[in-house]
């Protein structure tokens, strides 16, 4: 596994079908495993996608419908027979409190201390390194943003020009400045990489921000515009839409997931026309453990 990838282990909407699994989207950031999202179902498709409990660090519900939330008991019980021994992070809307805690509670079991939990309320919340921003659905719903600093990339023909190498250059990079040469003379701007995943919502301003030039967008696509009516009046997107927001938003790579049930497998060519109406970049239709890398 690469050290920056996502794994979906689910792209259903309301109803999983059978060939698609409820929500869950596994992000490997570096050491950290990020868990989206786990819908009822969700620890049997990590265990089809070769991952386990200690590779969870992060769990973000970006609302409580059941598509994206019903597997939380199942990751929490998890984390405890498994008995994890670092810290979980459990981030989630403020106003679902009462159902975080049903569902961490859901059942019997040998409780773990392991879960620390980050309530986020307001437009825009911040719980380093995720941003989490408020979304338009029928009921509280976050984005979530991760980006990477800024940083440098080196230049090994400047080095040895110069005659900096081994250790010197770890030195020059936290100096700034070694023997009158200066960073900024053997290295480029290198942008941070940055993910975001946008669930359940209608076209507001914080999608655009949540997307905004990301490397990989992850966007709910429940309907085709034939279904318009409807995708606005319950607070979801079409295809056309998201593409949209990609296309003005600057998107690297668009993921499209979470389809209704009405839609099967052979349907898949109308979305990525419809999407192709708006949205000219790299676009990949989301299916049950398909491994997307981040570039």
């Amino acid at each position: 596994m690469s050290s920056r990838e996502l794994v979906i282990l689910g792209t259903a909407s309301a109803v999983p079908t059978r060939h698609r699994n409820h929500n869950g989207y596994f992000l490997r950031w570096d050491s950290q495993g990020l868990l989206f999202d786990p819908g009822e179902g969700t620890q049997r498709q990590l265990a089809h996608a070769g991952l386990s409990a200690n590779d969870i660090h992060w769990i973000c519900v970006t609302h409580f419908h059941g598509d994206h939330c019903l597997g939380v008991p199942g990751i929490v019980q998890r984390i405890a027979r498994d008995r994890v021994a670092h810290q979980v992070n459990a981030v989630f809307p403020a106003a679902g409190s009462r159902h975080w805690k049903a569902l961490r509670h859901a059942s019997s079991f040998m409780d773990t201390d392991v879960i620390a939990e980050h309530p986020v309320s307001g437009d825009v919340a911040a719980v380093p390194p995720l941003t989490a921003m408020r979304l338009s659905h029928s009921i509280p719903s976050y984005g979530y943003r991760l980006q990477e600093p800024d940083g440098r990339r080196m230049l090994p023909g400047e080095l040895r020009a110069r005659g900096i190498h081994g250790a010197d250059i770890g030195l020059l990079q936290r100096t700034g400045e070694l023997r009158g040469v200066t960073l900024e003379e053997v290295s480029e701007h290198r942008p941070g990489q940055s993910f975001a995943l946008v669930m359940d919502t209608r076209l507001c301003d914080n999608v655009f921000a949540l997307a905004d030039g990301v490397d990989l967008l992850v966007i709910e696509s429940t309907f085709l515009s034939s279904e318009q009516a409807q995708a606005k009046e319950h607070g979801h997107l079409t295809a056309f839409e998201a593409g949209q927001v990609a296309e003005r938003a600057g998107v690297g790579t668009l993921v499209l997931t979470h389809f209704s049930e009405r839609y099967g497998l052979e349907e898949e060519p109308r979305f990525l026309a419809e999407v192709r109406r708006s949205f000219g970049g790299r676009v990949v239709l989301a299916r049950d453990l398909m491994t997307v890398k981040l570039r």
